[in-house]
């Protein structure tokens, strides 16, 4: 409450008319300086675009992309299934790519007749799968050889427990980069707040869409995180609460070890879910709907891929808001309802 005070009375009323469409220039300064020093990101306030969250920026990229005549998008497979939705909804096809242990397939990519790709290099969602060094190197080679656009989704890449957080993407290929950020990880996703970092020859097509969709971004909630950023508080919270969130991890996979030895976690290294691979002789579908009948906050993974029937059966359990306590409880109680999904018909997995 602080910092919405301190917003209310530092900053003049002119502040509060209509906002401007590309956001307040109050943010789009703090987010330069902090996601140069944080994330490597090469910008300037004049290319940041804010925005209603990631999803709506998608949503605007994808607008923009349309209107220069590109209609296809690649996209990470498995990816967050709604990505997908949103690609289809602004007119373009997604075409997946498949996605490895080392992240997203480039030498699939460079096979494609596509223009632009859109992933998440730091920590691929479902599964957590980091791009590796040589396909970083890979992808901004190709972006560069075939004039393409890379959509850089870094949705929570300061939350890296292994090491410091990896350097975003689009240090490497600035021109062919668009980076995407949001508080929905780093603070709250009630917020509605992210931003874009666009390179200059696609600015005025996502301003115009932006202006079509809504005018512009709310400006209280932008000039709140601006002071929340320049004061510090932002680094501050982030480090408070990292190694909170790391100790919920741990606990979590030590639950895992415990109860359920035969399942596989992944993507562990960053974020704040688990990606949990299931006994193939296990159906995800009865699994998910015996631990909701429960009340139990897991997700199942099979929509997060293109084509869900060739999903093998996985399951996702976020840990950022849950305490140590419930993530046992969860835990123990998926080891029981196992029983029941082992040997179910798996040909209704889906």
């Amino acid at each position: 409450m602080r910092h919405y005070r301190s917003v209310m009375l530092e900053y003049p009323n002119a502040s509060f008319h209509y906002p401007e469409t590309q956001g307040k220039v109050e943010l789009r300064r703090a987010l330069a300086g902090y996601l140069g020093r944080v994330r490597a990101v090469q910008t300037r306030p004049e290319q940041i675009v804010v925005c209603g969250g990631f999803a709506q920026g998608l949503a605007l990229i994808c607008r923009a992309l349309h209107r220069r005549g590109i209609l296809q998008l690649a996209v990470e497979d498995p990816c967050f299934f709604f990505h997908r939705r949103l690609v289809r909804a602004a007119g373009l096809e997604p075409v997946p790519v498949r996605v490895d242990e080392h992240g997203l397939d480039v030498a699939q990519l460079t096979q494609l007749p596509v223009e632009a790709v859109l992933l998440s290099p730091a920590h691929s969602y479902p599964t957590g799968a980091v791009l590796s060094p040589e396909r970083r190197i890979e992808l901004a080679t190709w972006a560069r050889q075939r004039d393409a656009i890379v959509i850089e989704d870094d949705y929570d890449a300061e939350f890296r427990y292994d090491r410091n957080p990896i350097g975003a993407l689009q240090g490497l290929a600035p021109e062919h980069v668009i980076y995407g950020g949001s508080t929905s990880k780093t603070l709250t996703p009630a917020l509605r707040l992210g931003w874009l970092v666009v390179p200059a020859r696609l600015l005025e097509d996502v301003l115009l869409a932006k202006v079509m969709d809504d005018i512009a971004t709310e400006a209280f909630g932008q000039l709140t995180l601006a002071r929340f950023i320049e004061t510090g508080a932002f680094s501050r919270h982030l480090r408070h609460v990292r190694p909170i969130y790391r100790s919920r991890r741990d606990r979590l996979i030590a639950a895992l070890g415990r109860h359920l030895p035969d399942w596989t976690p992944a993507g562990v290294a960053a974020g704040l879910h688990v990606f949990v691979w299931l006994p193939h002789d296990v159906s995800e579908a009865e699994l998910v709907r015996e631990a909701h009948a429960r009340k139990l906050n897991i997700e199942g993974a099979a929509r997060h891929w293109a084509d869900k029937r060739n999903a093998p059966p996985a399951i996702l359990i976020g840990y950022g808001a849950q305490h140590e306590r419930v993530l046992d409880r969860t835990v123990a109680s998926l080891s029981s309802l196992a029983l029941t999904a082992t040997g179910a018909d798996l040909t209704h997995n889906r």
